[in-house]
């Protein structure tokens, strides 16, 4: 995959359907090389579809994307080509019980490498200590506390040296000094590395410290895109709203008729 483009991802008059419902629709962004952005939201408002449009899974329905100045491919083998240089940590970490951290970390390595045993240890070994948990090597899944499951999801993801990262929900779960380890690993890494970070979250006042970029979706498309600065000194009411997590405003509280009816209903 190129990775000499300045932008790593471009999005031009992007519309995404599922089950033949428009879930976003007029997307036009452009995520800079190297950068740190975060795609911010209400929960269910389509941050995740984005995601699925970025990494093939979702095609879109008009418009196109392109990842490193290349049209994400639909054919099955230069799409799995496409997402070797794309590192995802999901929501749920993934993690398989019956295998060890080094095993899980060391499984990319194996399916899409033929590097010796001694070469894929010491990059196992490696991948583990930048992210803090190389004596947890030995360790199983079922053993490891919320962080420190997400840290073994975060090692694994790197496991191929990707240039693009993208972070699915990165701090669902987790406590708050869980959450600033996290957080504080991804900005790290970032700029050691000089990946690209793009990453889906809910978790405003978290995320936005360590980004360069920031993207807010509501209503079924994007509201801003612009700087962290900008989107915090913004006036918008539906940015207000958000920033400020106010149920009354322009995004609608979609649970507000349940909530009324249970209430009438008691």
């Amino acid at each position: 995959m190129p990775v000499q483009t300045a932008n790593a991802v471009t999005l031009k008059g992007v519309r995404l359907d599922r089950g033949g419902r428009t879930i976003l629709r007029d997307l036009d962004l452009v995520v800079p090389a190297g950068s740190i952005t975060a795609v911010l939201g209400p929960s269910g408002t389509g941050k995740s579809t984005l995601l699925a449009a970025l990494t093939g899974e979702l095609v879109p329905a008009t418009g196109t994307v392109q990842v490193f100045g290349e049209a994400v491919p639909r054919r099955s083998r230069e799409l799995l080509e496409m997402r070797k240089g794309l590192g995802v940590l999901l929501q749920g970490n993934g993690l398989l019980t019956d295998l060890s951290v080094a095993e899980n970390v060391a499984l990319p390595l194996r399916t899409h490498t033929r590097l010796p045993e001694p070469v894929l240890q010491r990059l196992v070994a490696m991948k583990l200590n930048a992210v803090g948990l190389r004596a947890a090597a030995g360790l199983y899944p079922r053993e490891l506390s919320g962080g420190m499951a997400r840290r073994v999801a975060l090692a694994r993801a790197l496991a191929l040296d990707p240039p693009l990262m993208l972070y699915d929900e990165p701090l669902t779960g987790l406590d708050p000094i869980a959450s600033g380890v996290i957080m504080s690993l991804i900005r790290r890494l970032s700029r050691s590395l000089g990946l690209t970070s793009i990453i889906v979250s809910h978790h405003v006042h978290e995320t936005l410290p360590i980004a360069d970029q920031a993207v807010v979706i509501a209503n079924g498309s994007i509201v801003f895109d612009g700087t962290p600065a900008q989107l915090e000194a913004s006036e918008d009411p539906l940015l207000r709203q958000f920033l400020r997590g106010e149920p009354d405003g322009p995004i609608p509280f979609e649970s507000a008729p349940l909530e009324r009816t249970r209430a009438e209903a008691g």
